[in-house]
């Protein structure tokens, strides 16, 4: 609702006015109005008025939450390839001031208060607070989450990023209701999965370590992967004998046996030697040495199962295994690192001389094919959803941290953001492509910048103006609590999420920017309705202050859904010229030179 206004003679007077609450802030009162007693003061609007804006506001909601489903879902199917882009939707509406913030009126302010009750107002506060804005933002991302994982329930590329107990669980994967032998036996082809999340399979293939790179031996890496190349025979070290020999008898492997793998695609074995590893220093080589499994004694490794005695049997997927080099007595492991082109950009195995436990030098044994040993089900290793949802995030928190820009790829840097100096291509670069191109609307961007600087001034002006103590009209001080308390709150969120961003080394995205714009978006809501209602305030008609107040509110409406108009093909997808080409439907709008669309 505007605020009441109306004008008066030039002449009047303040006068104290009384309540059961005591003394309150004096009030303006015109010299008619002690002639005229019932013309003191407007009516207070009634319950029905009262109801009916209330109403309003929750239909301007619905709305609201109805546009941006619509324009978030229109047209989804297309391109028929995976594509995430968000809708350039208007992002902030201004509404009423009393939707953002609430704040206590001068007269509320000094009423004398029921002993000990100021404690049970902030009991209520507290949990009002705990609940609204912990309990159910925690309820409805792990909901989101829980859905996600019914979805999204199949196999895919990526599944070597998460740890064998995830992978069971996913439809069309290798571990899904499947059934392996339980102990490790000679003869057995296996594959070695890292304990830390994101490493990935011990890997190799037939190429050499290049020039200067210690030796020139076959290239051991971890791959995230699932790869024929990820496929090892376990074999003893001291015999060459087939142990899948149906004439020779089953022998397991056991905690502390001298063991050899032998790389099922090169015949080469796993090797180890003084030389320093490629990336990590005082780390020594891995690679792959010898002929149809002949090499020498750097191909010995000792086997041990984790906090396990020496002689109990070795199980697929639940023991946690670590291989110790023979001859150097250092731990097979994974720095995490990423190899340069010459590796593939696979992730850096290392023999490390420091043998403390860590993720990054314990194994388990995932795939186990052998003939000779019956299978047994892993339905129970099926994890809970609290332990998928803890290593999704894990997986996502080091995926995130590890990624590097591809060639040709255009990364952004935090000052682009908030300008809307460049967006992302999504799909598609040439005009026969179907392209969809991430950009920020215009309108919505820009207002956004120049409400921050606006605050920024306005909020100095009046916390002067408080600071040095002059008196403010009562409409006017509780409209400044609104925007110094609330607006305050928003700037500081738009900071906190948009500032750390200078200090990260990691590559960055455009959409990196969105937490902190949605805190500018609601800072702009809030700026704008308050320097309406300011305005409305300031004029004598009471009509001209309402269609003011309107009027403002759809001239900023109507302005971002026009820029969101023009510049809609963008998110939906459009095939055709390039933007340079005046046969295009983005002809002219290619308001920056930055704007490669």
């Amino acid at each position: 609702m505007p605020p009441a206004v109306g004008g008066g003679p030039a002449r009047s007077e303040l006068r104290p006015r009384r309540g059961r609450c005591g003394p309150q802030t004096a009030r303006v009162v015109g010299p008619d109005e002690t002639a005229k007693p019932a013309a003191r003061s407007r009516k207070r609007p009634g319950w029905g008025s009262r109801h009916f804006e209330a109403a309003g506001r929750w239909a301007l909601l619905a709305l609201v939450t109805l546009l941006s489903f619509a324009t978030r879902f229109h047209r989804l199917d297309e391109p028929p390839h995976v594509c995430s882009v968000l809708s350039l939707v208007p992002c902030w509406s201004p509404l009423p001031t009393s939707l953002y913030w609430s704040c206590p009126t001068p007269s509320q302010q000094h009423c004398s208060l029921l002993p000990f009750s100021p404690l049970v107002t902030v009991g209520k506060h507290l949990t009002a607070r705990i609940l609204c804005l912990i309990v159910l933002p925690l309820t409805l991302y792990t909901a989101t989450y829980a859905v996600h994982f019914m979805v999204l329930n199949k196999s895919g590329p990526g599944d070597g990023f998460f740890s064998s107990a995830f992978q069971a669980r996913l439809s069309g994967n290798n571990l899904h209701n499947a059934s392996i032998p339980e102990h490790l036996a000679y003869g057995s082809v296996i594959t070695v999965k890292n304990l830390r999340m994101a490493i990935g399979y011990l890997h190799s293939h037939r190429h050499l370590y290049p020039e200067g790179i210690g030796a020139r031996q076959q290239q051991v890496t971890t791959y995230l992967h699932k790869d024929y190349n990820n496929l090892w025979i376990i074999k003893k070290h001291n015999t060459n004998a087939d142990p899948l020999d149906p004439s020779l008898p089953v022998e397991f492997v056991r905690h502390g046996d001298i063991i050899r793998l032998e790389h099922k695609e090169t015949s080469r074995n796993l090797h180890s030697h003084y030389h320093e590893a490629p990336l990590t220093r005082k780390h020594y080589q891995v690679t792959g040495y010898g002929i149809n499994g002949t090499g020498d004694s750097n191909d010995f490794w000792r086997i041990e199962v984790v906090n396990r005695k020496f002689g109990n049997r070795i199980k697929v997927l639940r023991s946690r295994i670590r291989l110790i080099h023979l001859v150097t007595g250092c731990v097979l492991g994974s720095s995490g690192k990423v190899l340069p082109k010459w590796g593939w950009e696979q992730l850096e195995v290392t023999c490390t001389p420091y043998l403390k436990e860590t993720l990054n030098s314990i194994w388990n044994v995932e795939d186990h094919i052998n003939p000779k040993l019956p299978n047994i089900s892993l339905d129970v290793l099926q994890p809970s959803f609290p332990e998928v949802l803890l290593e999704s995030h894990m997986v996502m928190i080091r995926g995130n941290n590890g990624l590097k820009p591809k060639d040709n790829e255009f990364t952004s840097k935090p000052w682009h953001w908030p300008v809307n100096y460049q967006g992302l291509r999504f799909s598609g670069i040439n005009d026969t492509d179907f392209r969809v191109y991430l950009l920020g609307n215009p309108v919505v961007w820009w207002l956004n910048l120049l409400s921050i600087a606006l605050y920024l001034l306005l909020g100095s002006i009046i916390a002067v103006a408080v600071q040095r103590g002059a008196h403010l009209p009562a409409e006017v001080e509780g409209l400044s609590q609104v925007l110094l308390r609330g607006g305050g709150q928003l700037l500081l969120g738009w900071i906190l999420h948009y500032f750390p961003f200078f200090l990260m080394g990691r590559i960055l995205y455009f959409h990196h920017y969105f937490p902190a714009m949605l805190f500018s978006s609601m800072l702009t809501g809030i700026l704008w309705d308050t320097l309406l209602r300011l305005w409305a305030w300031s004029l004598a008609s009471s009509s001209l202050a309402r269609g003011l107040y309107v009027v403002g509110n759809l001239s900023l409406l109507l302005g971002t859904a026009y820029s969101f108009y023009l510049f809609h093909p963008l998110a939906y997808g459009m095939v055709g010229p390039l933007a340079q080409d005046p046969r295009s439907p983005m002809a002219g709008l290619r308001w920056l030179e930055s704007w490669d669309f």
